[in-house]
């Protein structure tokens, strides 16, 4: 009984995936056919389904799902980011808009506050894994409608149709000279017994009925229906270990259940978000990485971009808006360019119905005291909006660790400018609809939604952490799959994009790596 310690326990795989999101979903829902032993390692717990699911006050007073880790923003000040960590990742939340970046985002776009950088892909390389994604996850839409449609042939499935309310405003949007376009989104089987309600408690909310295209529901269950798929929950990676001259990763520990685990594989996909990727690269420095794993070229945590966002609320006191599901337009005639301007301004469309409780838990910052009732009122007779402009990459929005280890995010967003114009326009646009207010809010420096930007992928290794198939360049068998790959932030949510990407990383896994 005097031996040595017992080491770490070691469990061997022939691919790790770390996340369960639309990345690290994707990816595992695609190679489970290659008969390779996967393993999927998630932070959190499955959502459980219950009635809170639905609670606007279990999910935005009492933030029942949310994480309760704390970051730290620019100023040293500590905050709740709006992140979760559950099997499917934020996709349990989103508000399934699972739309195509437009084809000139993939090229240089010159924006009033600078220079939109061009990928190392082109549309073409990822128009059919565009067509593999929008029909794994279900997207709904039509074709030919809005004007900025890259090349595309039709969608899986129809559109979701406008609600009344909604429809008398998108022709009179058209009477306007607009293009409003049906929102591409991914709700499965709605209107059948099994399926969709399109009720109001989608955006930002977990569907109770498991109806809506995430990643768990689209990606994980089915991957985990083959016997070569494992998924650990509540299990967090802390290190990705690597070997002698730090070419390779050897093994991830991995704390789970109390105890900590060598997991080795012969190929490591990192899949925990933007922020959460970049933060493992760094907690696994090593001599011969000393600024962080895969960092050689000093941009890991670098150029974190988050969209412009901007809630916007029509209101006129004696028109009820009995809209049940409103989310279901896009507008992208200021994409390129404004009516008065060369340059983009971004992407409008209708949000899911904004609850008296939820506008309460933001009046309360600005205007404390006022009843529920009153905001219950005031939504009542409110259509929601959501106007988007692309955030610009710049070095000094990043995301470092503290001495502690906490998450510190340094971020102020880039083409403010422009995204106000949008926000302008688009006030001047619902006034002309006939609204009497318009409300308007913005998340501002704290902005962890939409998240991109922070392993930036190319083909030079001195400018890019991730090369074209979001492989490392300095670790052969490392590769990130979230929207850390990201030159870009587009201005349409990023969803899509990822699923997109995981795929095209799959055939080349499958052809490469795991090929044999």
């Amino acid at each position: 009984g005097c031996g040595p310690p017992a080491g770490p326990v070691t469990e061997h795989f022939d691919l790790l995936i770390l996340g369960s999101g639309a990345g690290g979903g994707t990816l595992a829902r695609a190679l489970a056919p290659t008969g390779a032993r996967i393993l999927v390692v998630e932070r959190g717990d499955a959502v459980p389904r219950e009635p809170e699911n639905w609670s606007p006050a279990a999910v935005w007073k009492d933030l029942r799902y949310r994480t309760t880790e704390q970051w730290i923003d620019h100023t040293g000040e500590a905050f709740l980011p709006y992140t979760h960590y559950v099997v499917g990742g934020n996709t349990k939340f989103w508000g399934s808009v699972l739309i195509r970046l437009r084809r000139e985002d993939f090229g240089v776009l010159r924006h009033m506050d600078g220079e939109s950088p061009a990928w190392p892909i082109t549309y073409e390389d990822l128009a059919p894994y565009y067509d593999a994604a929008e029909r794994m996850y279900g997207v709904r839409g039509e074709a030919g409608i809005d004007p900025t449609d890259p090349p595309r042939g039709p969608f899986p499935h129809p559109a979701v149709p406008h609600a009344p309310v909604v429809q008398s405003l998108v022709d009179r949007l058209r009477g306007l000279g607009l293009h409003p376009s049906p929102l591409p989104l991914g709700l499965l089987a709605p209107g059948e017994p099994e399926g969709c309600t399109l009720c109001n408690t989608c955006n930002s909310f977990p569907c109770q009925r498991g109806a809506k295209s995430d990643a768990e529901v689209c990606a994980v269950m089915p991957a985990l229906a083959s016997p070569n798929v494992t998924l650990w929950t509540r299990a967090y990676a802390r290190r990705l270990v690597t070997n002698g001259p730090g070419t390779r990763v050897t093994a991830v520990d991995i704390e789970r259940d109390g105890e900590v685990r060598q997991v080795e594989a012969p190929v490591v996909v990192v899949s925990c978000g933007a922020v959460n990727s970049a933060a493992l690269l760094l907690r696994s420095a090593t001599d011969r990485h000393p600024r962080g794993l895969a960092n050689s070229s000093d941009l890991v945590g670098r150029r974190y971009m988050a969209h412009l966002a901007t809630m916007m609320q029509g209101f006129h006191p004696f028109r009820a808006n009995d809209t049940v599901f409103q989310k279901t337009v896009a507008l992208n005639d200021f994409y390129f360019q404004g009516p008065d301007s060369a340059y983009p301004l971004g992407h409008v469309q209708t949000q899911g119905r904004t609850h008296g409780i939820m506008a309460k838990v933001v009046g309360d910052t600005m205007v404390p005291g006022l009843p529920l009732a009153a905001y219950d009122a005031w939504v009542a007779r409110g259509v929601d909006w959501l106007a988007m402009s692309e955030d610009l990459p710049s070095p000094d929005n990043r995301v470092t660790l503290a001495p502690d280890g906490r998450i510190c995010l340094s971020y102020a967003p880039n083409n403010v400018f422009a995204h106000q114009r949008l926000v302008d326009e688009m006030t001047r646009v619902l006034r002309r609809l006939g609204f009497w207010k318009v409300m308007a809010h913005s998340h501002k420096t704290r902005n962890t939604t939409h998240q991109c930007g922070t392993l930036v992928f190319g083909t030079d290794p001195r400018t890019s952490v991730l090369d074209p198939f979001c492989r490392t360049h300095d670790v052969e068998n490392l590769f990130v799959v979230d929207a850390s790959f990201f030159p870009s932030s587009a201005a349409v949510n990023p969803g899509l994009t990822i699923i997109a990407q995981a795929l095209r990383v799959a055939d080349h896994l499958r052809a490469t790596d795991l090929a044999g």
